[in-house]
C-alpha cells in the first residue's frame, strides 16, 4: 500500500513539473488552486472509501459474505448519487469559492478551467474510492496496488502527451486526470468481479434489490467521517487560498511544497490503509492479540519510512524543488519553507496511523471530535503567528498534524485500557 499510494502524489509532482516549466507562474498557481478545489471536493467524500474499508473488513473478519456484498452495493449507489449532485451544482460551487479567493485574475481563470473539466471525472473517481475500500477490507492489498499504479501511470502518460505534446496546458492536465479516472473504474470493476466470482457473486444479485437494508449504519458512519474530512480540507484550502493573498510566487511555491506534503501523506496513508484492513478484521474476529500485533508492526515500519522522508527533504530538498520548477523566484520562495516540510513526516505519522486504527474500528464519532479540536488549534496557531506571513501557514499546518495525533492517541489509550476498543461502534445501528 505504501508503494502504490506513492504513485498518487507522484502524479501531482508530474503535474507540477510539467506545468511548472511553462513560461508563467500563474499556470502552476491555477493548477494549484483548481487542484485544491477538486481535491477538497473529492476528499470531502473520502468517507466512501474509509467507511467501506472498515465495514467490509469487519464483515470479512466475521466471515459474513452477505454483509460484504451489502457494503459494496450500498457504497457504489451512494457514490454515483453524490457524483450526479456534484456535476449538477459544480458551477455555483466554483463561483462561490472564487468569490472568497484573493488570487490574481490569471490564476482564477486557469483554476476555473481545471475544475470545470476535472469535475466530469466524479462518477469514476468516487466509485474508485468504494472499490479501493472494498478490496482493502477483504484483505487484498495487491489489487488496489495495481489499480492505483496503472491508473496513475495512465494519467502521467496522458499528462505529458496533452500538455507537452498537444500544448493544451492546464486543460490538458485536467483532461488527462479525467480519462485516467475512467480507465481506473473499468479496471477496478474487473478486479472486483474476479474476487466476487469466488466469494460473493450470489450475494451481489440479492443485494442489488435490497440496497436500502442497513443503509442507516453506513450513512451515520459516513456523516461522522464527512465532518472530519470537512475540517481536514478546511485547513488545506485555507492554506492554499491564504497563500494566494501573498502573491503568485508564494502560491506557486506552496504548490510545489504541497506536492511534497502529499507525497508524505500518501506514503503514511499506505500504513493507515493497512491498519484499516487489519484492525477491521481483528475487530470482526474479536481478537485483541491480532490487533496488538498489527499496531506494533505497522508503527515500527511507519517510523522507518518517516525518518527516510525527513532525511530526503533535509538533504535534497533544494535539488528536488529545482526539478519541479525552473522559475527562479518560485524556487527561491519554496526553499525558505523546507525546514517546516522536513519536520512533517515525523510529526504527522502518528495521526495517519491512528486514523487507520479508528477507521478500521468504524469509530467515526471519535475521529470527528478529535478533528474539531485539531482545526481549532490550526487557526489559533495561524493567528498567533500571522505576522510571519507564509511561515505562519506552515507552522499552523505542522501544529494541526501534531494535534490530530495527540487527540486520537488520548482517546485510543483510554478505550484500550477500558477494553472497549474492540466493540464495533456502529454494530447495532
Amino acid at each position: 500500500m505504501v508503494l502504490s499510494n506513492i504513485t498518487v502524489p507522484l502524479l501531482g509532482l508530474v503535474d507540477a513539473a510539467v506545468i511548472g516549466h511553462l513560461d508563467h507562474a500563474w499556470y502552476l498557481g491555477g493548477v494549484a488552486v483548481g487542484g485544491t478545489m477538486i481535491n477538497v471536493t473529492f476528499w470531502l467524500l473520502g468517507f466512501l472509501r474509509m467507511a467501506t474499508t472498515g465495514l467490509s473488513a469487519q464483515a470479512y473478519g466475521a466471515g459474513n459474505k452477505d454483509a460484504q456484498a451489502s457494503v459494496f452495493v450500498q457504497g457504489i449507489a451512494l457514490a454515483w448519487l453524490l457524483a450526479l449532485l456534484l456535476i449538477v451544482f459544480h458551477q455555483p460551487v466554483a463561483e462561490t469559492i472564487f468569490h472568497f479567493s484573493s488570487a490574481s485574475g490569471e490564476v482564477k481563470t486557469y483554476a476555473g478551467q481545471y475544475f470545470s473539466i476535472r469535475i466530469w471525472g466524479a462518477p469514476a473517481a468516487l466509485a474508485n474510492l468504494v472499490i479501493m475500500g472494498w478490496l482493502l477490507g477483504t484483505q487484498n492489498a495487491r489489487l488496489p496496488m495495481w489499480l492505483l499504479i496503472i491508473t496513475n501511470v495512465v494519467n502521467i502518460v496522458l499528462d505529458m502527451l496533452f500538455v507537452l505534446g498537444f500544448g493544451w496546458k492546464v486543460q490538458g492536465a485536467a483532461a488527462a486526470s479525467v480519462l485516467a479516472d475512467y480507465s481506473g473504474l473499468g479496471l477496478g470493476l474487473w478486479f472486483v468481479s474476479r474476487v466476487w466470482l469466488s466469494q460473493a457473486l450470489p450475494q451481489l444479485r440479492e443485494k442489488i434489490s435490497s440496497v436500502r437494508h442497513g443503509m442507516g449504519r453506513l450513512l451515520k458512519l459516513n456523516r461522522d467521517i464527512f465532518l472530519r474530512s470537512l475540517c481536514l480540507q478546511t485547513a488545506f484550502t485555507f492554506m492554499t487560498f491564504q497563500g494566494a493573498t501573498l502573491g503568485d510566487n508564494v502560491v506557486a511555491a506552496n504548490a510545489v511544497l504541497m506536492s511534497f506534503l502529499m507525497l508524505v501523506s500518501y506514503a503514511m496513508d499506505g500504513f493507515a490503509y493497512a491498519m484499516e484492513a487489519l484492525v477491521g478484521k481483528a475487530i470482526g474476529a474479536r481478537s485483541r492479540d491480532a490487533l496488538g500485533r498489527s499496531l506494533i508492526g505497522t508503527t515500527f515500519w511507519s517510523l522507518i519510512i518517516s525518518l527516510v522522508l525527513t532525511l530526503a527533504f533535509t538533504l535534497f530538498g533544494r535539488e528536488i524543488i529545482g526539478v519541479i520548477s525552473d522559475i527562479p523566484a518560485v524556487r527561491q520562495e519554496a526553499a525558505q519553507y523546507l525546514p517546516w516540510l522536513a519536520a512533517v513526516p515525523l510529526v504527522s505519522m502518528w495521526c495517519f496511523l491512528l486514523d487507520g486504527i479508528f477507521i478500521g474500528a468504524t469509530r467515526g464519532t471519535e475521529m470527528r471530535n478529535s478533528m474539531f479540536v485539531a482545526i481549532c488549534f490550526f487557526f489559533v496557531v495561524w493567528w498567533l503567528l500571522s505576522g510571519w506571513g507564509n511561515h505562519a501557514l506552515w507552522g499552523a499546518m505542522l501544529g494541526f498534524m501534531a494535534m490530530r495525533g495527540i487527540s486520537l492517541a488520548v482517546i485510543f489509550t483510554y478505550q484500550w485500557q477500558k477494553n472497549i476498543f474492540l466493540e464495533s461502534a456502529y454494530a447495532n445501528n
